[in-house]
């Protein structure tokens, strides 16, 4: 089923790079602090190379968008687990040899659905294209996605596969969740 919804929304809609100079004039996701992002820092982020962002749209000359996403560099690192027991179990998934202080990850920075075309999936096409895009368009090392996902938001990024790294931050605003690109049977 999965499969099949990806291929039918593969052929509505189209992903595009932002380049420094792209506004996106209007987009309400029902979320000030991302609409904000999208209409007025986006390009800033990607004139100053803090992230790389995308915007999904019905067709190529389409001026409104139906979602958008922002993507940087990121890594999980021994710093990021409460005790290095736990960080341990977690880099148990590489053979001694290959074990590290820090693994490549990239980062959703951002993501948002257009209140009109919420229900249709399309935040779980967006997160099955960028695991594909870092599996088999891969052009530096990265093994996980990573994102900081608000507490409203976690159930959406689980169904996606993703994971709480800490179970201690239960409680906070956000949680840093991330996805094994090597868990995706390629």
């Amino acid at each position: 089923m999965e499969t099949k919804t990806n291929e039918t929304l593969e052929k509505k809609f189209f992903i595009e790079q932002l380049d420094d100079s792209d506004r996106v004039e209007s987009f309400d996701c029902g979320d000030a602090d991302l609409n904000n992002f999208i209409l007025n820092e986006a390009s800033l982020y990607n004139k100053k190379r803090l992230a790389v962002n995308y915007v999904l749209k019905a067709n190529e000359n389409e001026k409104e968008i139906a979602a958008f996403f922002s993507l940087s560099n990121d890594k999980i690192a021994i710093t990021d687990f409460e005790n290095k027991n736990k960080y341990n179990r977690f880099s148990r998934r590489f053979n001694n040899r290959k074990r590290l202080k820090s693994y490549p990850a990239v980062k959703i920075g951002r993501l948002g659905v257009s209140n009109l075309m919420k229900g249709k999936r399309l935040g779980s096409f967006i997160i099955n294209f960028i695991k594909s895009y870092f599996i088999f368009n891969n052009k530096a090392g990265c093994r996980f996605l990573t994102v900081d996902a608000y507490s409203d938001a976690m159930p959406f990024y689980q169904k996606n596969g993703f994971v709480p790294l800490n179970e201690d931050d239960a409680h906070d605003k956000t949680r840093l969740l991330y996805f094994d690109l090597n868990d995706v049977s390629s």
